[in-house]
């Protein structure tokens, strides 16, 4: 279902909305400073393109640690980011999900682009990995945060 769900996804616009990204990554590219937004603009480009299957998650919840991005100076690139690219690639997967729903077939679809939009809003200090390693990861913090209430 993930492979016919991304072919459909794919030749229905997700090719547009990705390409957007990848548009985005290059302007990111061309400022300097702009090369660590233009290199996560790549990569969620690649997951705007196939987006089932997959899904976008904090490094610090997949991982247990912080880092650059998970702290202060990944809020204050969440904030850049939206000023300058953020807020126009939301802008157009929340157009998309809005024409999606309005097809009752296209629902899927739209929730998709929401969660898109989601990510283009602060995509700072997150990843994208399978459905699975974001459910293992999530298993393993709640078991780990059980363990060290029992232990209180």
């Amino acid at each position: 279902m993930r492979t016919l769900g991304n072919v459909l996804w794919f030749i229905l616009g997700g090719a547009i909305m990705g390409l957007g990204w990848w548009l985005a990554g290059v302007l990111a590219f061309i400022t300097i400073v702009g090369i660590p937004w233009g290199r996560s603009c790549f990569v969620i480009g690649l997951f705007s393109f196939f987006p089932f299957g997959q899904e976008a998650i904090s490094r610090e919840e997949l991982t247990q640690k912080g880092d650059l991005g998970t702290g202060g100076f990944g809020c204050l690139g969440n904030v850049l980011w939206f000023v300058f690219l953020g807020w126009w690639l939301a802008l157009g997967h929340l157009v998309s999900a809005i024409a999606l729903f309005i097809t009752i077939i296209g629902i899927p679809f739209g929730i998709q682009h929401l969660k898109l939009a989601g990510v283009a809003l602060s995509p700072v200090g997150k990843t994208i990995v399978s459905k699975e390693v974001a459910a293992a990861a999530r298993m393993h913090n709640a078991t780990a945060t059980v363990s060290k209430l029992r232990e209180k």
